[in-house]
């Protein structure tokens, strides 16, 4: 008998496990989300993988993007990254809207190793950042479409 809650138990243990968080991090994603929850403009934070401890992490420059087109220009172009995003938009009702997402920016051109360590980590962020969802990104340009596919939720 095949028991896949049983399977996503033991993944996810096997995830929290291997990487970790710091309690400052801990303590950074929750005020994130908190606060970003009635910003009138778009908020975003990004998050890496050390590669030695497995930590995950806010990026060094610990900043908070104002704009995707900000947040574009600090992407690298070889490597994974993880972003935080909060992003206000005004429904066809009228109502505002303010989708708190994990972006995964998956460059086509990073080496296999990242690759695998990213993936690895993807829902252990995106369930302890309690994101809504996650919207996997391949290149920069792709940031472009991201408004479109959070009003098409």
């Amino acid at each position: 008998m095949v028991y896949p809650f049983s399977d996503l138990v033991w993944s996810l243990a096997s995830e929290s496990r291997l990487y970790t968080f710091s309690q400052d991090t801990k303590d950074n994603l929750r005020k994130f989300r908190l606060g970003t929850s009635r910003s009138n403009d778009p908020q975003a934070v990004i998050y890496l993988i050390d590669k030695n401890t497995h930590e995950i992490r806010q990026d060094e420059d610990l900043m908070t993007y104002k704009s995707l087109d900000a947040l574009a220009d600090d992407l690298p172009d070889h490597s994974p990254r993880f972003v935080l995003l909060s992003y206000p938009l005004t429904l066809p009702s009228g109502r505002l809207s303010v989708p708190y997402v994990l972006l995964y920016y998956m460059p086509t051109t990073c080496n296999s190793e990242l690759r695998m360590l990213y993936a690895g980590a993807k829902e252990l962020l995106r369930n302890t950042s309690e994101a809504g969802r996650v919207i996997d990104l391949e290149s920069i340009d792709d940031l472009e479409e991201v408004p479109k596919k959070l009003a098409a939720e």
